[in-house]
């Protein structure tokens, strides 16, 4: 199992990113923390394999704990501006994820990552190409190099016609009752065309605190606007 401690001032998101990994296979959240101080502190008694961490911190920036922190850093954060992002990686985060995003994206870092360990577990000497081979996996480039085209089945453009006709953001339920298919399948399309700039994502807390991820259409000029595949 890896380990991962969740690092993010707001319990509620908090609470939600531990659920998102939890749903991965492999992957075990030992804890959570809402501060820097907390986060050295929990990464120090726990041994974490994986931080996911916030940059905005009530005590101090989640970019300054990298030298801190024994474990592998993914940061997961709103910052993105390209100082703090060259801030981030240039300290020795594994990898960058601006929020708001939803679980398939995560789980997409996620299982980057495990493969990227399993390739580099072993205590042997590494050639060229075993180096570059789990450097491709941590960064999600190792299955093929093809770019993600959510829309090249028909379900793909079932689910964005569905948030381009939409009159508003809607939700990944709101889309998957729309068209009959399950949660599951409806954000997986979501997260691919959120990932490729052809909607965009936001999130909302409902009544109850729980956040929701909303979906609207982004890019009528984008890949495909002609209402090609690609393929």
């Amino acid at each position: 199992m890896i380990r991962v401690l969740v690092v993010d001032d707001d319990y509620r998101v908090a609470e939600l990113h531990a659920r998102y990994v939890a749903a991965v296979d492999g992957f075990q959240v030992v804890g959570t923390a809402r501060s820097a101080a907390q986060a050295v502190e929990l990464d120090r008694a726990l041994t974490p394999d994986l931080v996911l961490l916030d940059q905005y911190l009530p005590d101090r920036l989640g970019s300054e704990l990298l030298p801190e922190l024994g474990a592998d850093v993914l940061m997961v954060t709103a910052a993105a501006d390209a100082a703090q992002v060259r801030a981030a990686l240039g300290g020795g985060a594994v990898g960058y994820l601006i929020k708001p995003f939803d679980a398939a994206a995560l789980t997409d870092r996620l299982a980057g990552y495990a493969r990227y360990r399993a390739q580099l577990g072993a205590d042997r000497t590494l050639d060229q190409e075993q180096v570059d081979r789990a450097l491709r996996a941590l960064h999600g480039t190792d299955r093929g190099g093809r770019p993600r085209r959510p829309r090249s089945t028909p379900t793909g453009e079932r689910v964005a016609d569905a948030v381009r006709g939409a009159a508003g953001p809607v939700t990944a339920s709101r889309v998957a009752a729309e068209l009959g298919v399950s949660r599951p399948t409806a954000q997986r399309y979501l997260a691919d065309l959120a990932a490729d700039g052809t909607v965009r994502v936001e999130l909302r807390y409902g009544a109850a605190g729980r956040p929701e991820h909303l979906y609207s259409w982004h890019d009528p000029g984008g890949p495909w606007a002609d209402g090609s595949s690609g393929a």
